[in-house]
């Protein structure tokens, strides 16, 4: 690796770069430019402020918030002062968010606003450990936990002068690329989320070879829209960006995104395979040629790729970007991969792959199909949790939980999920157990199965608890109407839909069933649709009720 660490690479790239545009960002409508030098400023007088707080190396500072220019100083600045930056996804309940905090220890948190700030203060019992809040924005905080505010940080750091500045610069000589950078909380199959131990080594190594195979250049925009608090965006349009020296230019929301392409005109971008799902339907139905001409006009006249991650994309999405003329070039990897394991190029796109693997990353498929992975990229561990780590490592290969192949060219290609673990077309990491779980615990829900893997929502099957819902059927004028298999009265309907939207408020919304089934008899044994211990064959019953799932999202 070129750096030691991602702080001694951002004031490289900073230094080089001076006056040229490494942020921009959008405001009252208008995009405003943030230079490199003054990035850097702004980092090095947030890691003082952060440092007077009493940060010291290795300490944990939660970061809870949606994307903004800030976001990035803010890492930069943790990161300088020896801290371990932990994202939390800006949709997190509050309930969510108080596990990943006091989990990780983290001594403090910045948060973007008011509803941030509201989600940890409404948890403060619960985070005896926490010292301090920073906002981005002006926030009212009780007198019992010291706040402060971003710019009040900035100046406070300011203050130190040269000594503040010497402290971060003895600080990021003593990091190694051995050290945390981040804890990156990933849903699981079941239980509790896992951190997933990142060091700046594992992070820059992802984005030196990522930049390796990718067709990137200094001139370059990239339009950034996905999550920071994902590793996808985390390493993409975060630190490969930072070490090409292009500029990031910041979506104000997936809302704006058109009209943000058309303000940017971006070379290119990152995005997950909804998006561009719903940008081919758009003009799915065009002739050739106006269907062409459409989706130049919408990503822009200096777009040369554009890349997908975070979930399987469709081939005839892929296919009809290509015949359009724009490379759509899909990936593969994990959280805990830092992520990236392999990637299509631009001059040898294999469309059903998630091309070869990038640099120095080794990939082999074990007896039973998964797919298993090393090198400089894999996680160190998921944090105080020996035994998940041991489930996953062997070796120094890294089990993906993912079964593919490997064609003779090198090209790996995915072909199934050895977990249960669902990743919408958004990218989101959904654990079906978990909502399952939440889902039967209202009293007139027996049994649930969770369905949305590569797809744009989360819906299920739902049996009821007959015998606490014939007790409330004369009530409610319901009658349990059956079509086949399924229970159809509409008034049924909108009874459980209230109750899944009630029990379904403690998670965030990609977490939430949006649509479901109702089934008219319980799931049985002798039909395979349940274990010797009568737990859910997830799989089987999935199968027999695709066909109806999948026409939900017609």
């Amino acid at each position: 690796m070129k750096y030691a660490n991602l702080s001694v690479m951002h004031r490289a790239s900073c230094r080089r770069l001076g006056s040229r545009t490494a942020l921009r960002y959008k405001q009252h409508g208008l995009f405003h430019d943030i230079s490199w030098s003054t990035y850097r400023r702004r980092a090095d007088m947030a890691a003082a402020g952060l440092i007077q707080l009493g940060v010291g190396p290795g300490d944990r500072v939660a970061l809870f918030s949606e994307n903004r220019h800030e976001w990035f100083v803010a890492d930069h600045a943790m990161l300088s002062a020896g801290a371990i930056t932990v994202p939390l996804h800006a949709p997190l309940t509050a309930e969510q968010a108080q596990y990943q905090i006091s989990h990780s220890e983290a001594r403090g948190v910045i948060v973007s606003n008011q509803a941030q700030a509201d989600k940890v203060l409404s948890m403060l019992d619960s985070l005896p450990e926490l010292e301090f809040i920073v906002s981005f924005d002006s926030i009212d905080t009780p007198k019992s936990l010291p706040s402060m505010a971003w710019e009040g940080l900035k100046h406070r750091g300011m203050l130190t002068g040269r000594e503040g500045v010497a402290e971060i610069w003895r600080r990021e000589a003593e990091r190694s690329a051995d050290d945390l950078a981040t804890i990156i909380y990933t849903s699981g199959t079941t239980g509790n989320p896992k951190g997933v131990m990142l060091t700046h080594g594992n992070l820059l190594s992802n984005a030196e070879g990522m930049l390796a195979v990718s067709e990137v250049f200094p001139s370059d925009t990239l339009l950034s829209w996905l999550p920071y608090s994902h590793i996808y965006a985390r390493t993409v349009d975060h630190y490969v960006t930072t070490v090409a020296g292009l500029t990031v230019a910041l979506a104000e929301s997936i809302d704006s995104l058109i009209v943000d392409l058309k303000m940017t005109t971006p070379n290119w971008m990152t995005a997950v395979p909804r998006f561009y799902e719903k940008v081919w339907m758009s003009v799915e139905q065009l002739a050739p040629a106006e269907r062409k001409a459409q989706l130049h006009a919408i990503f822009g006249p200096r777009v040369r790729y554009l890349s997908s991650g975070g979930a399987p994309l469709p081939d005839h999405v892929c296919e009809g970007f290509i015949e359009a003329g724009i490379p759509l070039l899909e990936g593969y990897g994990l959280t805990e991969t830092s992520p990236v394991v392999s990637f299509n190029s631009v001059d040898d796109i294999r469309v059903g792959t998630v091309g070869r693997t990038i640099p120095d990353v080794d990939v082999k498929i074990a007896d039973d199909g998964e797919i298993l992975t090393r090198g400089p990229n894999i996680m160190q561990g998921y944090w105080k949790n020996p035994e998940a780590t041991a489930e996953v490592m062997a070796d120094g290969w890294f089990a993906t939980g993912d079964v593919g192949e490997l064609d003779a060219d090198g090209y790996l290609k995915i072909t199934d999920r050895k977990k249960d673990l669902i990743v919408t077309s958004g990218g989101k990491n959904i654990a079906p157990s978990e909502i399952e779980r939440l889902l039967v615990s209202d009293e007139y829900i027996d049994q649930a199965v969770v369905y949305g893997d590569g797809r744009q929502f989360i819906s299920a099957l739902v049996v009821p608890n007959f015998p606490n819902l014939e007790e409330e059927l004369g009530e409610l004028g319901i009658a349990l109407e059956q079509d086949g298999p399924f229970l159809s009265d509409e008034k049924l309907h909108a009874f459980f839909d209230e109750r899944i939207s009630t029990v379904s408020q403690s998670v965030s919304q990609p977490e939430r069933v949006k649509k479901f089934l109702l089934l008219s008899a319980p799931f049985k044994m002798e039909d395979d649709e349940l274990t010797a211990t009568l737990k859910v064959r997830r799989r089987n019953i999935v199968d027999k009720y695709e066909l109806q799932l999948a026409a939900l999202y017609d």
